[in-house]
């Protein structure tokens, strides 16, 4: 290998291409409707589709995923430069925070926002229809209340799978 090889070989791994590294490769206005549609279609179908999901709220859920995404995106050269992974990334967390603010600030917003508690039993009695609407199982409802230290769903006198999906029981 020549010397005037080596020297290409050099300049090709330390090169940078600055203008393809940080100008936009899409208008901004594209990747600010791209980022804006997709957060609402995810959002929407995670609002429709709630499952018990632990400490994390739906919400949460979905802002760390679409931000994985469009992080790796922006790092992996899926994108050709930066500026256009972090378009998508302001406008993503732009989304979830005015969700947020929103729900704070306008008590008519909180319903979209959170989904109000859906109650799984009242008075010691399983409501089966809540359960099938959340395709909960009887096993799994189960499941929690011994977590609760409870061994029959007659000692709950509230059962409820919270906005954030967690289940919290009263006992009577």
């Amino acid at each position: 290998m020549g010397i005037g090889s080596k020297q290409a070989m050099i300049e090709k791994i330390i090169s940078v291409d600055w203008q393809t590294l940080m100008i936009p490769d899409s208008s901004v206005a594209e990747m600010v409707l791209r980022g804006t549609l997709t957060y609402w279609f995810l959002f929407l179908i995670l609002r429709l589709f709630r499952r018990p999901t632990g400490q994390l709220g739906i919400a949460d859920v979905l802002l760390i995923t679409i931000l994985a995404d469009a992080s790796q995106n922006a790092m992996g050269g899926t994108y050709e430069s930066i500026a256009s992974g972090f378009v998508l990334i302001a406008t993503i967390v732009f989304w979830d925070r005015l969700i947020d603010h929103l729900a704070y600030r306008y008590h008519w917003f909180t319903p979209v926002a959170q989904p109000p508690p859906v109650v799984l039993i009242r008075n010691g009695h399983v409501q089966q229809d809540s359960l099938r609407r959340q395709k909960i199982s009887d096993e799994e409802l189960l499941s929690h209340l011994r977590e609760q230290g409870i061994e029959d769903p007659s000692e709950a006198r509230l059962c409820l799978l919270e906005s954030d999906g967690r289940i919290s029981v009263l006992k009577h």
